[in-house]
This record gives structure tokens, C-alpha cells and sequence, in this order.
């Protein structure tokens, strides 16, 4: 998943020159950016995984075209989740979010576009982009120097890794196996990601206690 910088990096206030124009699309950045910094946007990301797995789990015995589209509604809508996300960072570390954003998109299209493919092509589709995602969510957590809670972004990282490999390697034997599979990843990654939406809210509000102080004799 894309995780912003540390909240206090955000505490700046961005001044323009005077008499400078404003730029649209710097506002329109800029609001992204505040969106995506909420945590209540990042779980609301983590709701987008959570609730497709609970459904592939309570229903196992759908069809293999409401589960195509169950799957492609999911990558959708991670992909959204994660374009907004991508602006709360800085803006040359946006590329690779970004082309996660529109891997996630594509593969969505693709599991909508044809509902009734296999569920190995959907299981290839899925696995993939969790591999994926799970290297690229692991490597922000080890670049990113000023990222609250590093160790849990690094589970994320691990058990999208973790996740991908599994269903890539499966042989897809038993449709109704890979499909409890498939739903039993989703749900893990979805607690992993709501987890990391709470310690960002704890990081918020630590951030906002600790915020600054007038100097003394300043009144």
C-alpha cells in the first residue's frame, strides 16, 4: 500500500510568492495529497480489501463470474485508493505508486472485461499484482526514512509478497480451493492495511500533541 512520510514533514505550510498565480493543478495536487494523508483514507483502502475477501469467504460457491467480478471491483478500487495516496509523497517518489495505481487498474479492466476466464487467469492476475505490490510496499518501508511504523508497513509489504507467491505457485487443481484462498489473502491484507490506518491515526495524534509551542515571553 502507499504510505505517506511521517506526519510532521506535513506540518509545513507551503507559502507562494507574492503575486504569483495560482496553479491549479499544484491545488489540485495538493488536495490529493491531503486526502490521501488521512487515515480515514487508508482505511477506507483497507475496508476496499477487506469486504470483497469476506464476501469470497461467506460465498464460496458463487459463480466464477461473480467472483471475476468481485476481483476486478477490488483491483479498481485499490487502484483508486492508491492514485490518491500516491500524492502524499514527495513528488519524486510519486513514479513508482503510480504505476502500481494503473497495475491495479489494468488488472481490474481485465477481470471485468472478461468475467467468465478461468479462475487460474484470475488467480495469475491477482497473485501478480499482490507480488508486486507487496516488493514495492516492502522497499518503501526500508527507503523512506521519517515512516511511522515501519514494522508494521514492512508486514504489509511481506504478506502481499508472501500472498502473491502462494497463489502464483498453487496449482489451480480446485476452484473452490484457489477461490478460499484468494478470500482468506484478501481478509489478511485488509486487517494488515486497517492496522497500519490505525498507528497513522496514532502517529497524527501524537504529532498533534507534541505540536509547536509559543516561546516564552512571546505574549
Amino acid at each position: 500500500m502507499s504510505m505517506p512520510h511521517g506526519p510532521a514533514s506535513h506540518a509545513r505550510q507551503e507559502h507562494r510568492p507574492d503575486g504569483a498565480a495560482p496553479d491549479p493543478m499544484g491545488d489540485s495536487a495538493d488536495v490529493l495529497g491531503r486526502l490521501g494523508r488521512s487515515w480515514t483514507w487508508i482505511l477506507g483502502a483497507a475496508l476496499a480489501t477487506l469486504v470483497p475477501g469476506l464476501l469470497i469467504l461467506v460465498w464460496p460457491d458463487a459463480t466464477l463470474h461473480v467472483l471475476a467480478v468481485l476481483i476486478g471491483l477490488y483491483l479498481l478500487v485499490t487502484g483508486a485508493f492508491r492514485f490518491v495516496g500516491v500524492f502524499a509523497r514527495a513528488t519524486d517518489e510519486r513514479l513508482p505508486g503510480l504505476l502500481l495505481a494503473v497495475l491495479y487498474v489494468l488488472a481490474g479492466v481485465l477481470c471485468l472485461r472478461n468475467p467468465l476466464q478461468t479462475i487460474a487467469a484470475l488467480s495469475l492476475i491477482t497473485g501478480g499484482v499482490w507480488l508486486v505490490s507487496g516488493i514495492l510496499t516492502l522497499y518503501t518501508a526500508v527507503a523512506v526514512q521519517d515512516l511511522p511504523h515501519r514494522g508494521v508497513v514492512m508486514l504489509v509489504g511481506v504478506l502481499g509478497i508472501v500472498a502473491g507467491i502462494v497463489v502464483l505457485a498453487l496449482p489451480a487443481e480446485s476452484a473452490r480451493a484457489l477461490t478460499r484462498l484468494l478470500g482468506l489473502w484478501l481478509v489478511l491484507l485488509g486487517l494488515a492495511e486497517a492496522l497500519v490506518a490505525f498507528a497513522w491515526r496514532a502517529a497524527l495524534a501524537k504529532t498533534s500533541a507534541a505540536g509547536p509551542r509559543a516561546p516564552a515571553g512571546s505574549a
